[in-house]
C-alpha cells in the first residue's frame, strides 16, 4: 500500500491473489487496479483484502468455502466490494476465513467455519459476513488459522474456534463455536494471532502467550503447548506485537525488534537458524 492509497502486489497468484485481473505471477510490484483510498490491507492463504477510507471492504483471490465474502465460492482475479458491510474500521484474515470489525464496535465473520472459527454457534461456512454472537464493544481483532480473538475496549480478550493447543486460552483443548472470555487477562491493549498460538500485550509493555509452542514461539523458556496465558520471558517495555506461523516478535519502545520461535529459514534475524524459546533481539535495525 503506498501513502497515495493506492495497492501493488507481487509473487504467487495462481487464484487471483494479486488482484490484476489474471492469474500470471510477479516477480515485481504491479498495481491493483481500481483501488484508492486504501487504509489498511490483510491476506489470507489465497485471498486478499483491502480497507477503503469510506468503510467499504474489497477482496479478491481465492474464494473456494466463501472467504471473499461475495454471496460466491467463485474466485476473483480482481477487487470486488464485500456487500452489506459499509462502516469497517479493521480487518484480519485467517488461512480461509475473514473478520471485519464495524463502527458500532461488532465483528463479522464469513468463508471456512470447520472449527467455529465463525463464531456464530456453528461450523458451516458462510458466503456472506454474518455477526459473531453476543459480542460488542470490539476495540481489536485476529485471527489464526482457524482460530479468531478479538478485544474489547474493557481490555479483556475474547477467543472461539479451534483449540487443539490451547490457542483459545481458556485453559482447555474444547473447539468452542461462539466466543469466550480468555480468563485472568485484564488490561489488554492489542492482540496477534499466529497459526495456533496468540499474543497479548497488556498496557504496562508485558507481553502473554499461549497455544502451540513446539517452537519456542510463546517466548516461556520451554516448547511446551499453553492452555492458559504465559508472560514471555524478559521482555518489557513493549509497543507493539506481530505473529507469524510459529515465530513471535515484539517492537520496544526504544525502537527495537525483538523475536522468537521457528527460525529454519532466518525469520528471527539474529544471525542464525536456531529455534529460540525466549525473545532475542533482531539484528541490523537501529531505532
Amino acid at each position: 500500500m503506498n501513502r497515495d492509497g493506492t495497492v501493488w502486489a507481487w509473487g504467487f497468484n495462481n487464484v487471483g491473489q494479486l488482484g490484476d485481473g489474471t492469474t500470471t505471477d510477479r516477480l515485481t510490484p504491479v498495481p491493483v487496479p481500481g483501488l484508492m483510498g486504501v487504509t489498511a490491507l490483510a491476506a489470507g492463504l489465497g485471498h486478499t483484502l483491502a480497507l477503503k477510507q469510506d468503510g467499504t471492504l474489497w477482496a479478491w483471490g481465492d474464494n473456494a468455502i466463501g472467504q471473499l465474502g461475495d454471496g460466491t465460492n467463485s474466485e476473483r482475479h480482481a477487487p470486488v466490494q464485500i456487500q452489506g458491510l459499509n462502516r469497517v474500521t479493521a480487518l484480519a484474515a485467517g488461512n480461509y476465513h475473514t473478520i471485519a470489525l464495524t463502527l458500532d464496535a461488532t465483528v463479522w465473520a464469513w468463508g471456512h467455519n470447520g472449527s467455529g472459527q465463525l463464531g456464530n454457534g456453528t461450523t458451516s461456512r458462510s458466503l456472506t459476513p454474518a455477526q459473531v454472537s453476543g459480542l460488542t464493544g470490539v476495540v481489536a481483532i485476529a485471527a489464526g488459522d482457524r482460530h479468531t480473538v478479538a478485544l474489547k475496549s474493557a481490555g479483556t480478550v475474547w477467543a472461539w474456534g479451534h483449540n487443539d493447543h490451547g490457542q483459545l486460552g481458556d485453559g482447555t483443548t474444547t473447539q468452542r463455536l461462539t466466543p469466550i472470555q480468555v480468563p485472568g487477562l485484564t488490561s489488554i491493549r492489542a492482540l496477534a494471532a499466529g497459526r495456533n498460538h496468540t499474543l497479548a500485550l497488556r498496557q504496562i509493555g508485558t507481553i502473554w502467550a499461549w497455544g502451540h509452542n513446539a517452537y519456542g514461539q510463546l517466548g516461556d523458556e520451554t516448547v511446551i503447548d499453553r492452555f492458559g496465558p504465559a508472560r514471555v520471558s524478559e521482555l518489557t517495555d513493549v509497543a507493539g506485537i506481530a505473529a507469524g506461523d510459529d515465530h513471535s516478535l515484539a517492537l520496544k519502545q526504544d525502537g527495537t525488534v525483538w523475536a522468537w520461535g521457528l527460525n529454519e529459514g532466518g525469520q528471527l534475524g539474529d544471525g542464525t537458524v536456531t529455534v529460540r524459546s525466549i525473545p532475542v533481539q533482531v539484528l541490523g535495525l537501529s531505532p
